[in-house]
């Protein structure tokens, strides 16, 4: 954040947009872009709906000609997510992002009243020299905006 001073009408619309955070341990990944302007009052299933749509079209801008989107629903047989990045958009989604046992490339997308974790440690990936720590990559994005702000 600059020193720049607000008046009240800029804080107020400044609080009224969402805000999107993403950190990936690939430097190059990709976010969707965040509103711009502030929205009107919208219940929480249409803020969802709209927000995951700008996931949908922004994992599809990654993909190859031979690939497509599809979905999957996070419960018991879900699979393992490789944690290769993690963020929120205001006001009540989280993802993950990451790849599967297999290798695929996976993204979670949740709201903050269905999240449940389960953090696991896999082996090692055979091509790495050294483990990828993503926690500590947070910890410091995080600690950058406190300083920031």
């Amino acid at each position: 954040m600059d020193d720049k001073i607000r008046t009240t009408a800029e804080a107020a619309e400044g609080d009224a947009l969402p805000r999107l955070r993403e950190v990936h341990v690939d430097p190059e990944a990709k976010c969707p872009e965040p509103l711009k302007a502030p929205s009107p009052r919208k219940s929480p299933a249409q803020w969802a709906y709209e927000r995951m749509i700008l996931y949908i079209q922004n994992f599809e801008k990654q993909l190859d000609n031979e690939h497509e989107v599809a979905m999957g629903f996070a419960g018991g047989d879900a699979g393992i997510l490789r944690i290769e990045g993690m963020g929120y958009y205001d006001p009540d989604i989280v993802t993950l992002y990451g790849s599967d046992s297999s290798g695929g490339k996976t993204q979670l997308v949740q709201h903050v009243s269905q999240l449940s974790v389960l953090l696991r440690a896999l082996p090692l990936e055979a091509d790495h020299a050294e483990p990828t720590r993503i926690g500590f990559r947070l910890a410091k994005a995080l600690e950058d905006d406190e300083q920031a702000g």
